[in-house]
């Protein structure tokens, strides 16, 4: 294991703040900023609405499903 920079709890802290830092001034800086479609917090977004939709797809799916195997468990007691 290599040495610690400064000490072991504060070496990780450190980096969290600087790659932060870091991502903050790319974000703001007119000269690198993305357009405001690429902006992390518009991708989060699009991302989480992405998941409930697929979500809500994956569920209706599971519905009908276990209807239809409601309806063949209600078939085979009948029988």
């Amino acid at each position: 294991m290599s040495p610690a920079l400064l000490s072991r709890t504060l070496d990780p802290m450190l980096g969290i703040f600087t790659g932060s830092l870091a991502y903050y001034l790319y974000e703001t800086n007119p000269r690198t900023a993305p357009a405001p479609e690429q902006k992390l917090d518009n991708l989060v977004r699009w991302k989480i609405e992405k998941y409930l939709s697929n979500r809500a797809k994956r569920d209706s799916v599971a519905a009908s499903s276990d209807a239809d195997w409601s309806k063949l468990l209600d078939q085979a007691k009948d029988k």
